[in-house]
């Protein structure tokens, strides 16, 4: 498992998404989201390795999965 920054992971019982803001050498920071659609979250700074148990209950998004972000939108408008 290779992380990458713009990466989402949704949990597996589908109650909260993760999408990774800022990628450190010892550090994550994220934004944890109700859904992958949603603005709505909060940020969070995590460890590497406390961040990569919380992701052991998670499955990667592919891109196609998900929606366009809202500033995605407004290039392609």
């Amino acid at each position: 498992m290779k992380l990458q920054q713009g990466q989402v992971w949704k949990r597996n019982d589908g109650h909260e998404c993760f999408r990774i803001v800022v990628l450190e050498r010892l550090a994550v920071q994220f934004k944890a989201l109700p859904d992958p659609e949603s603005c709505d979250g909060t940020h969070q700074t995590q460890t590497k390795k406390e961040f990569c148990r919380l992701l052991k209950n998670c499955t990667l998004l592919a891109p196609e999965q998900l929606p366009p972000r809202p500033a995605d939108r407004k290039r392609g408008a």
